[in-house]
């Protein structure tokens, strides 16, 4: 195996390829890794460009992440968040570490200077070196908003607030009844995202959230279809364990359009390869291995293995278990 490619969100993505990594070191030493990151839940903040789930990705793989929280950095502070709010400026519920800040002025002084998002990423992985070739999944600005089903604070049901709003401030336990990826229209994949899919041995969709992460890379024009025609193995591993989401609220996510959390409703929802969707393969946790045979019926190649990302050798077991299918 020479090439593989992953597609991820932020904290599951990240960790996953953690794994991936340290099982690769011994089982393909000289395979390469390219990581796709979602960039729909970027955002402007304080007059600075935040890239969510490309820093989490970037900070995990390259030593510098908080691993308690799963994002930013560790022995945080917070002053210069303090002192915006003092303005009345930021949001109060979204603060940036003072250490997080640099990455962030760093990445917008490029972006105004005239780099592309992937110019700046790989700039600021010289610094980092994770160990893989990190494309985000578009150089134009694509951004997630949700629309309220209900009145909260100073929004009405109706009005669209910013995905991280929604998902920090609220806890994604406000009901809302769609996702509107705005800029998407306008976006192309950024250079190398296609040719990294078409010439993969392997292509791995993590236990990354189905709708706003792994979903928003597939709504990229060219991506979807480059999945469908490449000839590496496309092998997803469930986020949901035993009907519940892994990590964050991802069970709000699939609800809102309608699809179960479960490792099955998952699974089907992104669906079988030779039946127009996306999968070869789906690796499902050992509690949820009763759902084996639908899979298999519905063409997918299925297995069930330890799916917790508990530590580092958990993870490097569960990247061994997807090779393996």
């Amino acid at each position: 195996m020479r090439n593989v490619t992953v597609l991820a969100g932020g904290v599951g993505g990240a960790r996953f390829t953690r794994g991936l990594l340290a099982h690769l070191a011994t089982a393909a030493p000289d395979a390469a890794v390219t990581v796709i990151v979602n960039t729909g839940d970027d955002m402007w903040l304080d007059g600075l460009r935040i890239c969510p789930d490309l820093d989490t990705v970037m900070y995990t793989l390259g030593g510098g992440i908080n691993e308690e929280q799963g994002w930013g950095r560790p022995e945080e502070t917070r002053r210069a968040s303090s002192e915006i709010t003092a303005y009345g400026r930021g949001w109060s519920w979204f603060t940036l570490g003072d250490l997080d800040l640099a990455t962030h002025i760093v990445r917008t002084d490029l972006l105004r200077s005239g780099s592309t998002l992937s110019e700046a990423t790989e700039f600021l992985c010289r610094r980092w070196q994770p160990g893989v070739r990190l494309l985000p999944m578009s150089d134009q600005p694509v951004e997630t908003y949700v629309c309220l089903d209900e009145n909260i604070d100073e929004h009405a049901a109706g009005d669209y607030i910013h995905f991280e709003e929604w998902w920090v401030r609220y806890r994604a336990r406000v009901a809302v009844t769609r996702f509107e990826q705005r800029g998407l229209a306008n976006a192309v994949a950024a250079p190398g995202v296609l040719d990294a899919i078409q010439t993969a041995d392997l292509i791995v969709l993590p236990p990354s959230n189905p709708v706003v992460s792994i979903g928003t890379i597939l709504a990229v024009p060219g991506v979807r279809d480059a999945l469908r025609s490449t000839r590496a193995l496309v092998a997803g591993v469930s986020p949901i364990i035993g009907g519940a989401a892994v990590r964050g609220m991802a069970d709000a996510c699939l609800h809102t359009i309608g699809v179960d959390t479960s490792a099955l409703a998952v699974g089907l929802h992104y669906g079988a390869r030779s039946q127009g969707g996306l999968l070869d393969a789906w690796l499902v946790d050992e509690t949820d291995a009763a759902a084996l045979p639908a899979l298999t019926a519905a063409g997918i190649r299925s297995a069930a293995a330890p799916l917790w990302m508990t530590d580092l050798p958990a993870t490097t077991a569960m990247a061994a278990a997807v090779l393996a299918l």
